[in-house]
């Protein structure tokens, strides 16, 4: 019976792979991957040898309909992205989403995403909080922005770290120099850090000290 099985991979730390991850990607027909060349390497230090073929957020719209032809022809897939849970800020949703109108089995299995562990170890309110992922890059951007300086939840987004002084700084200038913020970057890798403060003080510890690798924000909800 074909299934479609969603797997979470580690977001830096290898040894964050589930035992259960391990065993669904050797016993799958097909892996779906964000990048072949970034998952060859996962695949490869555990041993697995299913075959994999491409699926990124620049081709999900045109390969949905020949993968769900092959599902239904009982062909038993996993969908991995290049860190962390699928559909999480990364291509999944569609594929899903297609799979349930086809009364085609998701099985998704826990595992790593970025956002949870920088939440906790933010030390803020988490349990109420609004995933925003990758703000608009221009149009809509500011609209969001004002939306979200009224929002008493506790705000995480991703961000890259060329962006990151411009997103602080509007984080200055829409909620508030005295807003709240923790930066996780690198998480469960060797340099992970977080820095914590208001919005000014953590904009001017990167103005200082430019970031390397993913990021994660936090910010406080408005009192």
């Amino acid at each position: 019976m074909s299934k479609l099985y969603i797997v979470p991979t580690p977001i830096g730390n290898l040894k964050d792979m589930t035992f259960r991850a391990i065993e669904v990607l050797k016993e799958v027909d097909l892996i779906l991957a964000e990048d072949t060349r970034t998952s060859g390497k996962l695949l490869k230090h555990f041993d697995i040898a299913t075959p994999s073929q491409s699926h990124h957020m620049h081709n999900e719209h045109k390969t949905v309909e020949s993968l769900i032809h092959k599902l239904k022809s009982g062909v038993t897939m996993a969908l991995i992205s290049d860190a962390g849970t699928p559909a999480i800020s990364d291509p999944g949703f569609l594929l899903t989403r297609a799979c349930i109108e086809n009364n085609i089995k998701v099985d998704c299995l826990p595992g790593a995403t970025a956002f949870v562990p920088a939440l906790v170890n933010s030390g803020f309110p988490n349990d109420k909080f609004v995933f925003e992922g990758f703000l608009p890059v221009k149009k809509g951007r500011q609209t969001r922005l004002l939306l979200l300086a009224e929002e008493t939840r506790t705000l995480i987004f991703y961000e890259s770290p060329h962006k990151l002084i411009k997103t602080l700084t509007q984080f200055c200038e829409y909620f508030g120099d005295d807003r709240p913020i923790s930066v996780s970057r690198e998480l469960t890798k060797l340099y992970e850090e977080t820095i914590r403060g208001t919005a000014k003080q953590v904009l001017d510890h990167y103005s200082n000290k430019p970031p390397k690798g993913e990021i994660v924000i936090i910010v406080g909800g408005k009192p």
